[in-house]
């Protein structure tokens, strides 16, 4: 029985596909400590600007993180709050909506049955919107959990914060003898943080407009649906789909099918704007990363770390490229997903004199 070579290429593939395989058991395995080490990171990373600016204006490192901690927090709050409030509002109404829903179903009959089409088979009129809501509530962690899960976060972003700055020091020590690897890591770092702000600016403006012109439509729970466009905005293509699905849904139960085409249009309109123009506006650069990659990322990270692994999933594989690139065993894998250009671009964006 023969062997392969302990140093041949062949060998080294097997062992990174086996430590893989590994790696992506472990994430799995450890999903919720995972998923809070790389919410907190993501976060860290949006509030870093803030931070960097604090410091160059002569605040300490505590004085400077506590800020921008409480700022944070302020925003947070104020989020929870309205979705607490909106949600709060939705149950009550739910008798409401369920009287206007067998309305509809009993017009659909109605229509059918002058067609000469018996409308008894259809099932829809027996569906009870309190068990729907109630099944996809219990399936969302309870309260408790939420909190202790939110104060996770919160207490790992503040010690991330803290440490961001001396982190950046070792960081420039350990490739002080490798510069084109450092500036490979600095400038994507900052490629990485430009586009997880960029997407905050750009989801908030669009919840904000979705959810404000669904309010002045008079749709039910406009400000709901308004705070679930921005957070599911970080799903990419999908996300903004799911989230429009609800409001249609109950722009149908409120003014017909013209209600439900008016909100489809108010959703192909507002994704035309705000994913083009705005998004350019608030970018300095274009974020050109592989449809394919995108898609693979959001299913990966989906299925190891959850709901959480959807928003944030091109945040994620962003930095784990940035990890591979630094690794000369494994910058094929860039090449190979077609996103090796992007370093090429901010190596040489990172080289030049400003």
């Amino acid at each position: 029985m023969t062997f392969l070579p302990a140093g041949s290429n062949t060998f080294r593939s097997l062992i990174l596909i086996a430590v893989f395989f590994f790696l992506v058991i472990a994430l799995k395995m450890t999903a919720y400590m995972v998923t809070i080490v790389a919410i907190s990171l993501i976060l860290t990373m949006i509030a870093y600007p803030a931070l960097a600016f604090l410091k160059r204006k002569g605040m300490k490192d505590i004085v400077s993180v506590t800020l921008v901690t409480v700022v944070a927090l302020l925003l947070i709050g104020l989020l929870v709050g309205l979705t607490i409030i909106s949600f709060g509002v939705f149950i009550k109404d739910l008798p409401l909506y369920q009287a206007e829903f067998n309305q509809r179903i009993s017009e659909i009959t109605g229509l059918l049955s002058s067609y000469g089409i018996e409308g008894g088979a259809f099932s829809l009129a027996s569906l009870d919107l309190q068990s729907v809501v109630g099944t996809i509530v219990s399936s969302l962690m309870s309260i408790g959990d939420l909190l202790l899960y939110l104060f996770f976060i919160g207490v790992t972003t503040f010690f991330m914060l803290l440490e961001a700055p001396h982190v950046v020091q070792r960081v420039e020590s350990m490739f002080r003898d490798q510069p084109d690897k450092l500036t490979h890591l600095s400038a994507m770092s900052r490629y990485t943080i430009e586009f997880v702000v960029v997407r905050t600016e750009t989801n908030l403006v669009h919840g904000a407009l979705f959810g404000g012109t669904l309010w002045l439509m008079g749709v039910h729970a406009a400000v709901l649906w308004g705070i679930l466009t921005f957070m599911l905005s970080y799903i990419p293509y999908i996300g903004l789909i799911i989230a429009a699905i609800p409001a249609i849904f109950f722009a149908w139960l409120q003014f017909g099918i013209w209600g439900a085409v008016a909100v489809i249009a108010l959703v192909c309109i507002l994704n035309l704007v705000i994913e083009n123009p705005v998004f350019s506006y608030f970018a300095s650069r274009k974020f050109e990363i592989p449809a394919f990659l995108v898609i693979l990322s959001v299913i990966f990270w989906g299925w190891v770390l959850g709901i959480a692994g959807m928003v944030f999933a091109v945040p994620i594989t962003l930095l784990v490229l940035i990890l591979v690139q630094c690794n000369d065993d494994l910058k094929w894998i860039n090449v190979l997903l077609g996103v090796d250009p992007l370093f090429a671009e901010e190596s040489e964006k990172g080289s030049d004199p400003e």
